[in-house]
Order: C-alpha cells, then sequence, then structure tokens
C-alpha cells in the first residue's frame, strides 16, 4: 500500500528592495525546482506586504507568501541550498505537514500590531 506523499509548506519573505521582476522570478524558480524535482504544489498564496516580527537585514517589511508542496527529500536540499544563496530572500522556513493537521485558510493570517510599527489592517483593541 503506497503511503501518501509528504506534504511541506515553505513560508517566504522577499525583500521589498528588490524589484517586482525579480520577486517574481524567485518564486517561478521555486515552483520549476518543485515541478523539476518531481514534486507536485498545490497551494502558492501571496500574502502581500506585511510588517516583520523585527528587522531583517535593515528591513522591517517583507513580501509573504505560502507555498505548499510535496516532493523527495531530496527537493529541500535544493530549495535550502538556493533559497539560502538568494540575496532576495530575506527569511524562509520549510515545515513539514503533520498528517490531521487542518487545511490553511484560503486568506492571509491578520497583521498584527508589533512593537516597531503599526499597521492599518490591525484591529482595534476592544
Amino acid at each position: 500500500m503506497p503511503s501518501d506523499p509528504i506534504v511541506y509548506d515553505l513560508v517566504l519573505l522577499l525583500s521589498l528592495k528588490s524589484d517586482e521582476e525579480t520577486r517574481a522570478k524567485v518564486l517561478s524558480d521555486v515552483e520549476a525546482a518543485i515541478t523539476n524535482a518531481g514534486g507536485s504544489l498545490s497551494r502558492n498564496q501571496a500574502w502581500g506586504q506585511r510588517p516583520t516580527a523585527y528587522p531583517i537585514r535593515h528591513e522591517s517589511e517583507a513580501e509573504y507568501h505560502l507555498l505548499q508542496f510535496s516532493g523527495p527529500a531530496s527537493l529541500l536540499e535544493t530549495l535550502t541550498h538556493s533559497l539560502g544563496i538568494a540575496d532576495e530572500v530575506l527569511r524562509y522556513r520549510i515545515i513539514k505537514v503533520i498528517p490531521g493537521t487542518p487545511p490553511v485558510p484560503d486568506s492571509a493570517p491578520p497583521v498584527l500590531v508589533g512593537s516597531h510599527g503599526t499597521s492599518a489592517e490591525a484591529e482595534p483593541a476592544a
């Protein structure tokens, strides 16, 4: 009996100092790496420009993306290498989705007010 493929979440924070075409190329390169390794991309959500929890390389905002995919273990090594050396990538995190985890919501999580800034999307205090 074949087992279900392992599903991973990739949260990607891209630098707003990079132009839009360069950020789009990073995303297309990730998608190509997934499909070229025999994996499949099941979700690609753009969460837009959002504040970071703390400044990263002197940037307090980033373009956030969530990609959900499955693929072989060698794909994780490839993604880790390429995302780790890309100047446009501020941070990334690949997380193995445990079976039984609720599905990802269709919309991005709410923006919370951080200690270093405010956001118009934040909910007012009750």
